[in-house]
């Protein structure tokens, strides 16, 4: 397990919207990645995770976002 200091060390695996995943880039619009990448990067701080961390992202952005019926992410409203 790596220590709460070693973690704060490192620097943020996300620092900016165009450093997220293609898949990530490509499917959802500018606001739904910025809150895909500060949901990772809390994640990925709090658990250590990749995988547990992409989870909460995808959860965070479907709080706000959801899939309309041509499959495009769209704000829930």
């Amino acid at each position: 397990m790596v220590s709460l200091q070693a973690r704060r060390r490192r620097k943020m695996p996300y620092e900016r919207i165009t450093d997220l995943p293609e898949s990530v880039r490509s499917n959802l619009p500018k606001h739904a990645q910025e809150i895909y990448k500060e949901a990772f990067n809390s994640a990925e701080e709090q658990y250590g995770e990749e995988s547990r961390a992409h989870r909460v992202a995808w959860s965070a952005v479907e709080q706000k976002y959801e899939k309309n019926e041509r499959g495009e992410w769209v704000e829930k409203g």
